[in-house]
């Protein structure tokens, strides 16, 4: 039981957003959006807690203490892999984050054995005992807090320490975008539905049976329908650049040959400004060696506006991009993603910045 909760607050400490932002979609779910403020402190705390108590189960310390603190913890693992299963409202509890899914039937029946098996380790709490002395274990456990806390803060402030998502370094995104292919695999199949009106009655056509011989019946509008749900999505979806105008360039930027700079802003207003000077750097130096430089936005358009003039970025083009794509793409606020023929060659976060960039012989080279 304490190795198997140090190894899920691990894995969740890995990327603490992605932690936060399931909780949000959970309270969101549940109809309680107000908690979605608290997200971020609750995904902290709790990561840690999973870290603090794994250890003090592992090697006895206040274990009556932390034996209740176990079952209702249990408890409520598996409230929320009940609800994620039976409302059909969350797709997966996130139980493991993104590096590890298992599907929420698995995570239910595993939370169940482990429900059972911290009732029966509070059953016998008064079994159990420190494996160090009282002094030893008091230093092991502060020492464990600390660990629990930074490793959480290097990855918030850095990135994940292993990126598990499809738009990791060595990915090519304009290939993850494209419907997969292969045996088995069922893509959506839609029909074209027509409606037409006559003497005040409308009704619905396909392309084989719409009376295009009968000037009675007059054209009032046309939709694709859903017939039959597929049984594959791409990889990648809704990673779309667009302009002040509505025109889409996620092609142009995503197939275009060479080496591309993707500066992610997921809130302007409370984008993280360390290290900007470096940043200004890789802007003029990209300039030179005629690599294009996109910022893309989830703000506004006055957001975007205000982030050009303030932040005196008017020679960068400013696409706009969904904000939960952003915050999937680029965990930090703001960061950095280069790609090559779109295959993403390297991320920064706001404090990892290449101090410099240069051409060899066709390769860009970064420190």
């Amino acid at each position: 039981m304490g190795v198997l909760f140090i190894f899920s607050g691990l894995v969740k400490a890995n990327d603490p957003m992605g932690l936060v932002y399931k909780m949000i979609e959970f309270f969101e779910a549940l109809h309680m959006e107000f908690l979605a403020n608290y997200a971020f402190y609750f995904s902290i705390i709790m990561i840690a807690f999973e870290i603090i108590c794994g250890f003090a189960v592992l090697l006895g310390s206040s274990f009556r203490m932390f034996s209740i603190l176990l079952v209702l913890l249990n408890l409520l693992f598996l409230f929320i892999t009940a609800f994620a299963l039976f409302s059909g409202k969350v797709k997966e509890c996130g139980c493991f984050g993104a590096c590890i899914k298992i599907s929420n039937d698995a995570t239910f029946y595993k939370d169940i054995a482990l429900t059972v098996l911290a009732i029966v380790l509070y059953i016998y709490r008064r079994r159990v005992t420190p494996v160090f002395s009282k002094y030893i274990m008091s230093a092991t456990m502060i020492t464990v807090t600390f660990l629990a806390f930074g490793v959480q803060w290097w990855a918030l402030e850095h990135l994940p320490f292993n990126d598990c998502l499809a738009y990791k370094p060595g990915n090519n995104l304009w290939e993850k975008m494209q419907m997969p292919k292969g045996p088995g695999i069922v893509n959506d199949s839609f029909v074209t539905v027509m409606t037409y009106e006559k003497e005040g009655v409308k009704k619905e056509f396909t392309t084989q049976n719409y009376p295009w011989q009968d000037s009675t019946w007059k054209f009032v509008t046309s939709e694709s329908k859903l017939v039959r749900q597929g049984n594959a999505e791409p990889e990648i979806k809704d990673f779309t650049f667009t302009d002040t105008g509505r025109g889409d360039h996620t092609q142009e930027v995503l197939t275009a040959t060479g080496y591309t700079f993707l500066w992610f802003v997921k809130d302007p207003d409370h984008a993280r400004k360390d290290n900007f000077n470096k940043l200004k750097d890789i802007i003029a130096a990209a300039k030179k060696l005629n690599i294009h430089f996109y910022i893309l936005s989830s703000g506004t358009p006055k957001q975007n506006a205000d982030l050009v003039k303030n932040w005196q970025l008017e020679d960068v083009t400013v696409y706009a991009l969904d904000g939960t794509v952003s915050k999937t793409a680029m965990r930090t606020n703001p960061g950095l993603m280069l790609i090559k023929d779109s295959v993403v060659q390297h991320k920064w976060s706001f404090r990892d910045y290449p101090e410099n960039i240069s051409m060899n012989n066709g390769q860009l080279s970064y420190q």
